[in-house]
């Protein structure tokens, strides 16, 4: 056995040394940079995130009663011209309070019911008023508020144009540093690409006033991993 290991360890190594120089070169020479793109893009919707949730003293009543607020502010948002399809329950629960006595024992203080609406706003001037009416209406939970396009395409493949340059221009540096020219492009991947909202969102309400709301900007952020050759 000894001796076969002896004879092994010499072909391998035999066998590296047997690859051509110009092999090796052409395994080692390409260059991989990663670009990014970043474009800034106005707003033209926004999803709000509303609930309603009520407690009492059986389950069923505090279903009831939240069924029936739930339904004032969808009818009040159909209403104001809010699409069915731009409405859906996100989440629906019903839970069981419990409190605790003196003696640390539990009580049942009744059952809270709650019910999430997932609300998209395609006209951005209607927002504050829809915000406003949904409050008034019976909503009591405001889940969040995000801006949106309803078209991002666009934006999205101007930003991956700019992440492309990105990139090449990288590598010409690096090539142009190191004293080699680049070749042609081996792979282009995308990386990824997310929204990032620019920090421009104001909000506030005046009594008697609808919520005045600003959507600022968005930040379409995409990165490419680009592998070229280099000569």
């Amino acid at each position: 056995m000894k001796l076969l290991h002896k004879m092994v360890a010499p072909a391998m190594v035999a066998a590296m040394m047997a690859v051509p120089a110009a092999g090796w070169a052409d395994m080692v020479r390409h260059i991989t940079v990663t670009g990014e793109g970043v474009v800034a893009a106005t707003p033209d919707m926004a999803t709000i995130s509303l609930g309603v949730q009520q407690m009492a003293d059986t389950p069923e009543i505090a279903m009831m009663q939240t069924a029936q607020a739930s339904q004032a502010v969808v009818s009040r948002l159909k209403m104001m011209g809010i699409a069915e399809a731009d409405m859906q329950t996100s989440n629906l629960s019903l839970h069981q309070v419990e409190n605790y006595d003196r003696n640390n024992q539990p009580r049942i203080e009744g059952y809270r019911a709650s019910n999430s609406l997932r609300v998209q706003v395609r006209d951005l001037d209607q927002l504050g008023p829809v915000l406003t009416a949904a409050l008034q209406d019976g909503a009591n939970n405001f889940g969040g508020l995000s801006f949106g396009l309803s078209e991002p395409r666009p934006a999205q493949d101007q930003a991956r144009q700019t992440a492309m340059k990105d990139a090449l221009a990288k590598a010409a540096l690096y090539a142009e540093s190191a004293g080699v020219e680049l070749g042609n492009v081996v792979s282009i991947s995308e990386a990824g690409s997310h929204d990032v909202p620019m920090p421009m969102m104001r909000m506030e309400m005046a009594v008697g006033s609808d919520m005045a709301v600003e959507a600022g900007e968005l930040s379409l952020n995409q990165q490419v991993t680009v592998v070229l050759e280099l000569k």
